[in-house]
Protein backbone atom coordinates (compact mmCIF):
# COMPACT_ATOMS: atom_id res chain seq x y z
CA UNK A 1 0.00 0.00 0.00
CA UNK A 2 3.27 2.52 0.53
CA UNK A 3 4.68 1.86 -2.28
CA UNK A 4 1.31 2.63 -4.18
CA UNK A 5 1.01 5.59 -2.50
CA UNK A 6 4.24 6.98 -3.20
CA UNK A 7 3.67 6.40 -7.37
CA UNK A 8 0.83 8.29 -6.81
CA UNK A 9 2.33 10.92 -5.44
CA UNK A 10 5.13 10.88 -8.21
CA UNK A 11 2.60 10.81 -10.70
CA UNK A 12 0.78 14.07 -9.63
CA UNK A 13 4.21 15.26 -9.95
CA UNK A 14 4.98 14.84 -13.35
CA UNK A 15 1.46 15.94 -13.84
CA UNK A 16 1.99 19.31 -12.37
CA UNK A 17 5.09 19.78 -13.41
CA UNK A 18 3.78 19.13 -17.07
CA UNK A 19 1.57 21.66 -16.47
CA UNK A 20 4.03 24.22 -15.24
CA UNK A 21 6.16 23.48 -18.12
CA UNK A 22 3.36 24.02 -20.46
CA UNK A 23 2.53 27.48 -19.53
CA UNK A 24 6.27 29.02 -19.28
CA UNK A 25 6.42 28.00 -23.27
CA UNK A 26 2.74 28.70 -24.37
CA UNK A 27 2.82 32.10 -26.66
CA UNK A 28 1.80 35.31 -25.78
CA UNK A 29 0.51 37.92 -27.41
CA UNK A 30 3.37 39.93 -27.56
CA UNK A 31 5.59 37.20 -28.71
CA UNK A 32 3.83 38.16 -32.04
CA UNK A 33 5.33 42.02 -33.89
CA UNK A 34 3.33 44.19 -35.83
CA UNK A 35 5.12 46.34 -38.50
CA UNK A 36 3.13 48.96 -40.42
CA UNK A 37 4.77 50.84 -43.33
CA UNK A 38 4.67 54.01 -43.73
CA UNK A 39 4.21 54.15 -39.52
CA UNK A 40 1.86 57.22 -40.15
CA UNK A 41 0.00 56.82 -43.34
CA UNK A 42 -0.92 60.07 -45.39
CA UNK A 43 -4.65 59.81 -46.22
CA UNK A 44 -5.30 57.34 -49.33
CA UNK A 45 -1.69 55.70 -49.01
CA UNK A 46 -0.96 52.16 -49.71
CA UNK A 47 -0.29 50.68 -46.25
CA UNK A 48 1.12 47.54 -45.39
CA UNK A 49 1.06 45.33 -42.14
CA UNK A 50 3.60 42.48 -41.36
CA UNK A 51 3.11 40.17 -38.66
CA UNK A 52 6.56 38.62 -37.58
CA UNK A 53 7.63 36.64 -34.27
CA UNK A 54 10.94 34.61 -33.28
CA UNK A 55 9.19 31.73 -31.44
CA UNK A 56 6.40 31.20 -33.69
CA UNK A 57 6.19 29.83 -36.97
CA UNK A 58 3.76 31.74 -38.57
CA UNK A 59 4.12 30.15 -42.22
CA UNK A 60 2.85 26.97 -41.08
CA UNK A 61 -0.88 28.48 -39.20
CA UNK A 62 -3.96 29.93 -40.50
CA UNK A 63 -4.22 33.60 -40.08
CA UNK A 64 -7.37 35.44 -40.87
CA UNK A 65 -7.35 39.72 -41.93
CA UNK A 66 -10.14 41.21 -40.73
CA UNK A 67 -11.21 45.00 -42.11
CA UNK A 68 -14.00 46.71 -39.71
CA UNK A 69 -15.20 43.62 -38.90
CA UNK A 70 -15.60 41.78 -41.79
CA UNK A 71 -12.86 38.97 -43.25
CA UNK A 72 -10.94 40.06 -46.19
CA UNK A 73 -8.01 37.53 -46.37
CA UNK A 74 -7.44 34.17 -44.96
CA UNK A 75 -5.17 31.60 -45.64
CA UNK A 76 -2.12 30.05 -43.74
CA UNK A 77 1.37 31.91 -43.80
CA UNK A 78 -0.91 34.66 -44.60
CA UNK A 79 2.27 37.33 -42.75
CA UNK A 80 1.28 40.31 -44.96
CA UNK A 81 -1.76 42.36 -45.49
CA UNK A 82 -2.07 46.14 -47.70
CA UNK A 83 -4.97 48.00 -47.57
CA UNK A 84 -5.44 51.45 -48.69
CA UNK A 85 -6.17 54.01 -46.25
CA UNK A 86 -8.77 56.01 -46.20
CA UNK A 87 -9.46 60.04 -46.03
CA UNK A 88 -8.08 62.28 -43.08
CA UNK A 89 -8.90 61.33 -39.58
CA UNK A 90 -10.95 58.27 -40.39
CA UNK A 91 -10.54 55.38 -38.59
CA UNK A 92 -9.66 51.82 -40.31
CA UNK A 93 -10.11 48.66 -37.50
CA UNK A 94 -7.52 45.95 -38.43
CA UNK A 95 -7.75 42.93 -37.11
CA UNK A 96 -5.23 39.54 -37.30
CA UNK A 97 -6.22 36.36 -36.05
CA UNK A 98 -3.35 33.96 -35.82
CA UNK A 99 -4.31 30.62 -35.35
CA UNK A 100 -1.56 28.75 -33.37
CA UNK A 101 -1.29 25.33 -31.89
CA UNK A 102 -1.44 26.41 -28.25
CA UNK A 103 -4.43 28.63 -29.50
CA UNK A 104 -5.55 31.67 -31.23
CA UNK A 105 -3.93 34.66 -30.56
CA UNK A 106 -5.16 38.61 -31.61
CA UNK A 107 -3.64 41.40 -33.28
CA UNK A 108 -5.38 44.81 -33.64
CA UNK A 109 -4.76 47.35 -35.49
CA UNK A 110 -6.00 50.90 -35.61
CA UNK A 111 -5.06 52.94 -39.09
CA UNK A 112 -5.94 56.59 -39.05
CA UNK A 113 -4.40 59.10 -41.63
CA UNK A 114 -3.90 62.37 -40.77
CA UNK A 115 -2.86 65.34 -42.74
CA UNK A 116 0.73 67.82 -41.54
CA UNK A 117 1.81 70.86 -43.37
CA UNK A 118 5.37 72.37 -42.73
CA UNK A 119 6.00 75.88 -43.75
CA UNK A 120 9.21 77.20 -43.81
CA UNK A 121 11.03 80.39 -44.11
CA UNK A 122 14.16 81.90 -44.27
CA UNK A 123 14.12 84.41 -41.38
CA UNK A 124 17.04 86.45 -42.14
CA UNK A 125 16.99 86.40 -45.49
CA UNK A 126 16.29 89.95 -47.47
CA UNK A 127 14.14 90.84 -50.39
CA UNK A 128 12.92 94.20 -51.96
CA UNK A 129 10.21 96.07 -51.28
CA UNK A 130 7.05 94.58 -52.95
CA UNK A 131 8.44 91.64 -54.19
CA UNK A 132 5.56 89.07 -54.47
CA UNK A 133 7.75 85.73 -54.01
CA UNK A 134 9.28 83.80 -51.03
CA UNK A 135 12.46 84.89 -49.20
CA UNK A 136 15.09 81.96 -50.08
CA UNK A 137 17.82 80.87 -47.69
CA UNK A 138 21.58 80.51 -49.07
CA UNK A 139 24.65 80.11 -47.37
CA UNK A 140 24.33 80.03 -43.72
CA UNK A 141 20.65 81.71 -43.23
CA UNK A 142 18.32 80.67 -40.30
CA UNK A 143 15.50 79.02 -41.31
CA UNK A 144 12.45 78.25 -39.38
CA UNK A 145 9.57 75.47 -40.00
CA UNK A 146 6.62 75.57 -38.41
CA UNK A 147 4.63 72.34 -38.64
CA UNK A 148 0.26 72.32 -38.66
CA UNK A 149 -0.84 68.79 -37.83
CA UNK A 150 -4.60 68.73 -37.98
CA UNK A 151 -5.08 65.59 -35.92
CA UNK A 152 -8.69 65.15 -34.56
CA UNK A 153 -9.45 63.14 -31.40
CA UNK A 154 -13.03 62.57 -30.08
CA UNK A 155 -14.16 64.57 -33.18
CA UNK A 156 -12.47 67.83 -31.91
CA UNK A 157 -9.29 69.29 -33.64
CA UNK A 158 -5.87 68.75 -31.27
CA UNK A 159 -4.63 72.10 -30.85
CA UNK A 160 -0.69 71.96 -32.18
CA UNK A 161 0.69 73.70 -29.05
CA UNK A 162 -0.54 70.33 -26.99
CA UNK A 163 0.91 67.78 -29.12
CA UNK A 164 4.77 66.39 -28.61
CA UNK A 165 6.85 66.79 -31.51
CA UNK A 166 9.94 64.89 -32.71
CA UNK A 167 11.88 66.35 -35.10
CA UNK A 168 14.38 65.38 -37.36
CA UNK A 169 17.08 67.05 -39.49
CA UNK A 170 19.16 64.98 -42.56
CA UNK A 171 17.76 62.12 -40.37
CA UNK A 172 19.51 62.47 -37.40
CA UNK A 173 17.21 63.47 -33.79
CA UNK A 174 17.36 66.78 -32.58
CA UNK A 175 16.60 66.06 -28.85
CA UNK A 176 16.27 69.56 -27.69
CA UNK A 177 14.35 70.65 -29.85
CA UNK A 178 11.57 68.17 -29.77
CA UNK A 179 9.12 67.83 -27.16
CA UNK A 180 5.39 68.66 -25.66
CA UNK A 181 4.73 72.51 -27.28
CA UNK A 182 7.55 72.51 -29.68
CA UNK A 183 6.00 73.03 -33.02
CA UNK A 184 8.70 74.69 -34.70
CA UNK A 185 12.55 74.27 -35.29
CA UNK A 186 14.82 76.79 -35.87
CA UNK A 187 18.32 75.84 -37.39
CA UNK A 188 21.44 77.95 -39.60
CA UNK A 189 22.22 75.70 -42.60
CA UNK A 190 25.69 74.20 -43.21
CA UNK A 191 27.33 76.18 -46.09
CA UNK A 192 28.74 72.69 -46.94
CA UNK A 193 25.48 71.42 -47.96
CA UNK A 194 23.04 72.24 -50.90
CA UNK A 195 19.58 71.16 -49.46
CA UNK A 196 18.53 70.10 -46.28
CA UNK A 197 16.04 67.57 -45.30
CA UNK A 198 13.33 68.65 -42.08
CA UNK A 199 11.19 66.02 -40.58
CA UNK A 200 8.80 65.59 -37.85
CA UNK A 201 6.41 63.36 -35.85
CA UNK A 202 3.62 64.75 -34.31
CA UNK A 203 1.42 62.92 -31.67
CA UNK A 204 -1.49 63.32 -29.00
CA UNK A 205 0.38 63.16 -25.14
CA UNK A 206 -1.61 59.41 -25.43
CA UNK A 207 0.55 58.40 -28.50
CA UNK A 208 -2.37 57.07 -29.97
CA UNK A 209 -2.87 59.44 -32.94
CA UNK A 210 0.37 60.61 -34.80
CA UNK A 211 1.07 62.62 -38.16
CA UNK A 212 4.24 62.82 -40.01
CA UNK A 213 5.64 65.05 -43.27
CA UNK A 214 9.03 66.44 -44.09
CA UNK A 215 10.32 68.82 -46.31
CA UNK A 216 13.50 69.62 -48.11
CA UNK A 217 14.73 72.96 -47.87
CA UNK A 218 17.43 73.87 -50.98
CA UNK A 219 20.31 76.33 -50.76
CA UNK A 220 20.22 79.11 -53.03
CA UNK A 221 22.70 82.21 -53.74
CA UNK A 222 22.50 85.70 -53.31
CA UNK A 223 21.19 87.73 -56.38
CA UNK A 224 21.60 91.01 -57.28
CA UNK A 225 19.13 93.34 -60.02
CA UNK A 226 19.82 96.81 -60.89
CA UNK A 227 16.91 99.28 -61.07
CA UNK A 228 16.38 102.74 -62.16
CA UNK A 229 15.09 105.58 -59.97
CA UNK A 230 12.87 108.19 -61.91
CA UNK A 231 13.07 111.72 -60.84
CA UNK A 232 8.58 111.58 -60.27
CA UNK A 233 8.00 108.01 -60.08
CA UNK A 234 10.63 106.85 -58.04
CA UNK A 235 12.17 103.00 -57.84
CA UNK A 236 10.86 101.47 -61.24
CA UNK A 237 10.17 97.99 -59.71
CA UNK A 238 8.29 96.85 -62.37
CA UNK A 239 11.15 96.00 -64.19
CA UNK A 240 15.12 94.84 -63.51
CA UNK A 241 17.63 96.91 -65.86
CA UNK A 242 19.07 94.84 -68.62
CA UNK A 243 22.43 94.37 -70.29
CA UNK A 244 22.89 97.23 -72.54
CA UNK A 245 20.76 99.59 -70.80
CA UNK A 246 20.55 103.40 -72.64
CA UNK A 247 20.68 106.11 -70.35
CA UNK A 248 20.46 109.86 -71.13
CA UNK A 249 21.44 112.57 -69.22
CA UNK A 250 21.55 111.82 -65.54
CA UNK A 251 20.53 108.99 -64.13
CA UNK A 252 20.09 106.62 -60.87
CA UNK A 253 20.98 103.10 -60.77
CA UNK A 254 19.42 101.20 -57.29
CA UNK A 255 20.54 97.77 -56.71
CA UNK A 256 18.36 95.87 -54.59
CA UNK A 257 20.20 92.27 -53.13
CA UNK A 258 18.39 89.45 -52.72
CA UNK A 259 18.33 86.60 -50.37
CA UNK A 260 21.18 88.16 -48.65
CA UNK A 261 21.79 88.42 -44.93
CA UNK A 262 20.85 90.56 -42.77
CA UNK A 263 17.50 91.68 -43.85
CA UNK A 264 18.85 95.06 -42.86
CA UNK A 265 21.80 95.04 -45.72
CA UNK A 266 22.63 98.64 -44.65
CA UNK A 267 24.34 97.16 -41.76
CA UNK A 268 28.62 97.42 -41.93
CA UNK A 269 28.56 93.60 -41.79
CA UNK A 270 27.55 93.98 -46.18
CA UNK A 271 30.12 95.65 -47.79
CA UNK A 272 29.67 97.26 -51.73
CA UNK A 273 32.15 97.31 -54.38
CA UNK A 274 30.85 99.47 -57.05
CA UNK A 275 33.31 99.87 -60.20
CA UNK A 276 32.39 101.53 -63.76
CA UNK A 277 35.05 99.52 -66.66
CA UNK A 278 36.82 97.42 -63.74
CA UNK A 279 37.95 101.29 -61.87
CA UNK A 280 36.40 100.98 -58.44
CA UNK A 281 34.10 103.85 -57.31
CA UNK A 282 33.33 105.14 -54.05
CA UNK A 283 30.05 105.97 -53.07
CA UNK A 284 29.14 107.44 -49.19
CA UNK A 285 28.34 104.48 -47.03
CA UNK A 286 24.84 106.02 -46.31
CA UNK A 287 23.92 105.07 -50.23
CA UNK A 288 26.12 102.36 -50.95
CA UNK A 289 23.32 101.00 -53.05
CA UNK A 290 22.91 104.04 -55.57
CA UNK A 291 25.19 104.41 -58.10
CA UNK A 292 24.76 108.00 -60.02
CA UNK A 293 25.39 107.83 -63.87
CA UNK A 294 25.64 110.97 -65.99
CA UNK A 295 26.42 110.70 -70.09
CA UNK A 296 27.89 113.77 -71.02
CA UNK A 297 26.24 115.46 -73.77
CA UNK A 298 27.89 115.01 -77.97
CA UNK A 299 29.59 111.45 -76.42
CA UNK A 300 28.39 107.80 -76.81
CA UNK A 301 29.77 104.05 -76.43
CA UNK A 302 29.12 101.39 -73.50
CA UNK A 303 30.59 101.38 -70.09
CA UNK A 304 30.85 98.24 -68.12
CA UNK A 305 28.54 98.91 -64.85
CA UNK A 306 29.36 96.49 -62.23
CA UNK A 307 28.71 95.92 -58.22
CA UNK A 308 30.04 93.08 -55.75
CA UNK A 309 28.68 92.74 -52.37
CA UNK A 310 30.65 90.93 -49.78
CA UNK A 311 29.19 89.87 -46.47
CA UNK A 312 31.92 90.13 -43.61
CA UNK A 313 29.90 88.01 -41.73
CA UNK A 314 28.73 85.01 -43.61
CA UNK A 315 31.85 84.77 -46.27
CA UNK A 316 29.86 82.51 -48.02
CA UNK A 317 27.35 85.15 -48.95
CA UNK A 318 28.58 87.40 -52.06
CA UNK A 319 26.70 88.21 -55.48
CA UNK A 320 27.75 89.85 -58.40
CA UNK A 321 26.04 91.52 -60.91
CA UNK A 322 27.43 93.90 -64.18
CA UNK A 323 26.17 95.22 -67.33
CA UNK A 324 26.96 97.09 -70.00
CA UNK A 325 25.31 101.00 -70.26
CA UNK A 326 24.91 102.68 -73.44
CA UNK A 327 25.27 105.72 -73.33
Amino acid sequence: MQGKTLSLYLFTAIVILFTVVSKVYAISPSAIGVDVAPANPTPYSNVTITLSSFTANLDSVNITWLVDGGVALSGVGVKSFSITAKGANTETRIEARIFLPDGEIDKKIIIKPAVMVLLWQATDSYVPPFYKGKALPTAESEIKVVAMPEITAGGTMVNPKNMTYAWKKDYNNMQTDSGYGKNFFTYINDYLENANVVSVVASTTDGKYKSESNVNVGVNTPLISFYKKDLNLGTIWEQSLSDGHLIQGEEMIIAEPYFISPKEWRRPDLLFYWSINDRSVNVPSYRKNIMPLKAEVGTSGTSKLKLEIENTDKIFQTAKKEININF
